[in-house]
């Protein structure tokens, strides 16, 4: 299963051109995702494969406050009842533990909603998992909240520095939720990640554009360095993927 982290139109139709399994809906990648607009949501309900949306008000941490968890679960209702397959979360607590909490509370919107369309709704736990200094305890956690799975790199800076920590992981859940591993994955390195034992992949998939107009960096309006996800990247890790031999 590969699912493909996209931030615009243009990366929505090259994850499904591409051969993406599942896409994650977000904007501005280059912070991490934020919760994107509702005009690309709607969009994003009518491409033919499943989309999850990242819910995520602003950059930075994960510890929310009230009015922050109000606009989580108003996100959350919004993106259910514009049709889409699946949401991310996260939320912490100041000692970078899981806000139990608010996530049950969030979950509970979710379900809510996705009980009101008739029509279920995946759970994701975004990366907010990988701040949790210890993973084991907080995979029972989230299985106990009823996330369907954990996007993780197993708390490293990459899923590759993290397979240690992703192969416990996936030793643990014995099928009671899924493993999505993901950051810096490739298809020179994505064999090594599958041998973990987790269950899906997730990947930006982009490309280095190039060199945009000067001013636009001068005015501030981008960064330095600028990436798209394209089709043929998508591609490139799917065939990755597909020639793993299964059970490895």
């Amino acid at each position: 299963m590969l699912e493909v982290c996209v931030e615009d139109i243009s990366g929505l139709w090259a994850a499904v051109e591409g051969g993406a399994d599942r896409i994650e809906l977000c904007s501005a990648l280059a912070l991490g995702g934020l919760t994107p607009s509702s005009a690309l949501i709607s969009a994003a309900a009518r491409v033919p494969v499943p989309v999850h949306v990242l819910i995520r008000p602003r950059a930075g941490d994960f510890v929310y406050d009230a009015r922050e968890a109000d606009l989580l679960a108003a996100d959350i209702a919004s993106a259910v009842a514009a049709g889409l397959a699946g949401i991310v979360i996260g939320a912490s607590r100041p000692d970078a533990t899981l806000d139990v909490a608010l996530l049950e509370k969030l979950v509970g919107v979710a379900r809510s909603a996705a009980a009101q369309r008739a029509k279920p709704i995946a759970l994701t736990l975004h990366r907010a998992f990988d701040l949790c200094r210890k993973p084991l305890e907080a995979l029972e956690a989230t299985i106990q909240l009823g996330f369907d799975r954990i996007l993780t790199s197993g708390g490293a800076e990459t899923a590759l520095g993290g397979r240690t920590t992703l192969t416990a992981l996936a030793r643990q859940t014995h099928g009671r939720i899924k493993i999505l591993a993901g950051a810096g994955i490739n298809p020179s390195n994505v064999a090594s990640i599958l041998a973990t034992g987790v269950d899906e992949i997730h990947a930006s998939c982009q490309v280095p554009l190039p060199p945009p107009d000067p001013r636009l960096i001068e005015l501030g309006f981008i960064p330095a360095h600028t990436y798209r996800t394209t089709a043929s990247a998508v591609s490139a890790l799917a065939s990755a993927m597909h020639a793993w031999p299964r059970g490895s």
